[in-house]
């Protein structure tokens, strides 16, 4: 796709992946309203802001929105920031006399911002504190790790990091405990697999992986997000959202399959739908959308990230907030 510059400016401090897709995903018109529901360096903001957007940014990092405010004061009026959950967007907008926006963008997972910084404990290329708190409240990754037994830490590894040496890990880290540095939880790994030095991929990416997904309840917070994005598109309104790892993207392909009506022929597996079946929320998801070379040439980041986008109907937002069946099979996979 043909880059959107100059007309889009790039943030210094962060590229977003796949940032003129999403754009053209949310085919935003001058004065329309759009939230960015995962904040960030604002990268996506910017982009929204530029392409003529009125924007609501949510994050649930205090740092994040702080570091947001020069940002609110360029945009002079058109954005507002929120501190606060993305699982929760529907509530935050209502708080502030927001019923309905007409596009929200998602880009799931921790951002550059948090990984570069050593304190905030998300990298095993840096030595910093076990923390990978997104929040900085609550269980931090240290206080879960030498208190969790061995059959705990090695599901979340498995279920959340595909880490299939789950159990040696789990093993070497009880072991080793107690741990309160990266570089301490990132060589108990490294020497449990025996990996040799220089392998193509550390072998701590995993598994450090899986344990930010589990600290920060980012399974649940993705599902929240979506049902509760359901809830304040207006027709016509866009869904964006950006995911960088395999059970991520399920979560997301399911949900539209299922609220676009794709799972209505039934299969073996499920019994025939009712004539009580409820109507699609959202009309057929455009194809899904991976970076090309270029990108992931300049953004090493991308190379694993996924865009799935759809369009809202008219038709009344399923009822409930938690995942149903599907999406609870889909985060356990």
């Amino acid at each position: 796709m043909t880059d959107l510059s100059p007309g889009l400016p790039r943030d210094p401090r962060h590229d977003p992946v796949l940032r003129e897709e999403v754009i053209a995903a949310l085919a935003i018109a001058p004065g329309e309203r759009h939230v960015d529901a995962t904040f960030g360096a604002g990268g996506y903001t910017r982009a929204m802001l530029a392409a003529g957007a009125d924007v609501i940014a949510c994050d649930r990092d205090p740092d994040a929105i702080a570091e947001g405010q020069a940002l609110v004061a360029e945009a002079g009026g058109r954005l507002m920031l929120i501190h606060g959950r993305f699982g929760e967007i529907d509530r935050l907008l209502a708080e502030r006399g927001i019923d309905a926006v007409d596009g929200i963008t998602f880009d799931i997972g921790v951002s550059s911002m948090q990984l570069d910084r050593d304190e905030r404990g998300f990298s095993f290329q840096k030595d910093g504190p076990l923390d990978m708190r997104m929040a900085q409240e609550g269980e931090s990754a240290a206080d879960w790790l030498n208190r969790a037994d061995e059959g705990e830490i090695a599901d979340v590894l498995f279920h959340y990091g595909d880490e299939r040496q789950s159990r040696r890990i789990a093993r070497a880290i009880v072991a080793a405990r107690p741990l309160t540095r990266t570089a301490e939880l990132a060589s108990v790994i490294r020497k449990a697999l025996r990996v040799p030095p220089g392998a193509p991929k550390d072998p701590a990416t995993k598994s450090f992986q899986a344990i930010r997904i589990h600290i920060n309840r980012e399974l649940d917070e993705l599902v929240e997000g979506l049902a509760a994005a359901e809830r304040v598109l207006r027709p016509g309104g866009r869904l964006a959202v950006v995911s960088f790892h395999s059970t991520e993207d399920r979560i997301v392909k399911n949900f539209l399959r299922e609220r676009s009506g794709g799972d209505a022929g039934g299969s073996r597996h499920r019994p025939a739908p009712t004539a009580a079946a409820r109507a699609a929320t959202f009309e057929t998801p455009a194809r899904k959308v991976r970076p090309g070379k270029a990108e992931e040439a300049r953004n090493p980041r991308a190379r694993s990230a996924t865009l799935r986008s759809a369009v809202r109907t008219a038709a009344p937002a399923w009822s409930g907030k938690g995942p149903d069946n599907r999406m609870k099979e889909a985060m356990s996979c």
